[in-house]
């Protein structure tokens, strides 16, 4: 194994690629009494066109997160949760958009959990009869998630601000179209994105790093598959589908989601510094210690609800705020306003500082948390990023490409408004 120290940030990490194609990183913590394991595939909810021995399919939205909850079935008729739960570990998975992972953290027995979770996650075990079950209960967790006007203003929001890439899909998909999914779909789901060489596994905590790559030779198939090509939509305009949409929904106040769409970066290390670079530019623009901020605070505009952060996925970046607001078009404008401001007038390079060490801080203080530190590493893997390179980012990004970002990204016809409004508003 390849061991690289980071001494900035006082990480060690061995990482290995198997014969097989699984990437494998292992953080030693001897100083420590718990593990966590985390075991993902470059698999989520906008992976619902892909090539396959040559063919395009077409699987239903909602098909990625559908297969994290069947992969839990054994198939001596138990279920993987239960296992690993009987030992005292807390185990869980997610989907979202860009990736499916499975996780556990545990503070004894750490290698029966890792077998567990290395077997479960490789060998599908469905029936129709589970499949067909389980639509009932991911159908009701449907209804739910639809209910919350949170969830509701950020669907609308990438549905408004993209046509085509389907970073628009819900990651649960819809009732309609959970329908649809079979025991056959599954096994060519898993077939294709649950292979070794499409994914990777973290594990931090006092373990012997060469044992974790001898066990999952030892569990996983032992042949790589060539990547699975992705079909993520028709090219992109640079302005939005729809400036506006709105719902009324049971809210005490106006709900605002806010989005501004940019141009995502190449990739790999040129993405990692996009996104460091998009969350300084947030917080210029409006983060907590801002003018805007303050001055929509005081104006009663915003509380302390409202956010703004940088997001992306594999071919779509974008800015995403919201809140409470009684004026969200005002609280619109006042964003759109400030950000040419910032990049006709500029800002003091001592607000920008304080900007760049707190964010810098906040990035040091998430690494005390092992899963933070096994998540950051399985998506910059997925991404062809070093995440560990942050401080020399930090160090070259200026008060100058703040500036430029905000002139390239904050522009009308790059912005959506999402207003959820109360009821007996009647909008």
């Amino acid at each position: 194994m390849v061991k690289r120290d980071y001494a900035r940030i006082g990480e060690t990490v061995f990482e290995e690629t198997l014969e097989n194609g699984l990437r494998v990183f292992v953080f030693p913590k001897p100083e420590f009494g718990k593990y966590y394991a985390f075991f993902a595939t470059r698999y989520g909810g906008m992976d619902t066109r892909f090539q396959k021995n040559g063919q395009w399919l077409d699987t239903p939205m909602g098909i990625a997160h559908y297969l994290e909850h069947k992969m839990f079935d054994t198939p001596d008729g138990g279920n993987a949760l239960q296992t690993l739960s009987s030992t005292g570990a807390s185990p869980n998975a997610f989907t979202s958009t860009a990736i499916t992972g499975y996780h556990f953290e545990c503070a004894d027995q750490f290698w029966d959990n890792l077998r567990t979770l290395l077997e479960f996650v490789s060998v599908p075990y469905f029936t129709k009869e589970s499949v067909d079950k389980e639509q009932g209960i991911i159908g009701q967790e449907i209804r739910m998630i639809e209910d919350q006007p949170g969830w509701q203003a950020y669907h609308l929001l990438l549905e408004a601000l993209y046509q085509y890439h389907p970073v628009r899909n819900s990651v649960a998909g819809s009732v309609e179209s959970i329908a649809e999914i079979t025991a056959e779909t599954l096994y060519q789901c898993h077939e294709a994105f649950y292979t070794p060489s499409n994914m990777v596994l973290c594990v931090a905590g006092n373990v012997e790093p060469q044992k974790v790559c001898d066990m999952a030779r030892e569990i996983l198939p032992s042949q790589a598959k060539p990547p699975i090509p992705r079909d993520c939509g028709e090219k992109e305009p640079r302005q939005v589908f729809a400036r506006e949409n709105s719902r009324t929904m049971a809210v005490s106040a106006p709900l605002l989601q806010l989005g501004i769409k940019g141009q995502p970066a190449e990739g790999g290390a040129a993405q990692l510094r996009q996104r460091l670079l998009g969350e300084l530019a947030c917080e210029a623009l409006a983060g907590n210690s801002s003018p805007l901020y303050n001055r929509l605070y005081e104006k009663g505009l915003i509380n302390s609800s409202f956010y703004l952060g940088y997001m992306d996925y594999p071919g779509c970046a974008f800015l995403v705020a919201g809140g409470e607001t009684k004026d969200p078009e005002g609280v619109r404008d006042a964003i759109l306003q400030e950000g040419k401001r910032i990049a006709e007038e500029g800002m003091e390079e001592a607000f920008f500082q304080r900007l760049k060490k707190a964010a810098y801080g906040a990035y040091v203080r998430g690494l005390n948390s092992f899963e933070t530190l096994c998540v950051e590493q399985a998506q910059g893997y997925f991404a062809e990023q070093n995440p560990w390179t942050f401080p020399e980012i930090y160090d070259a990004l200026t008060r100058q490409d703040v500036e430029e970002f905000l002139r390239v990204w904050i522009k009308p016809e790059q912005t959506s408004l999402i207003v959820i409004w109360p009821e007996e508003a009647g909008k």
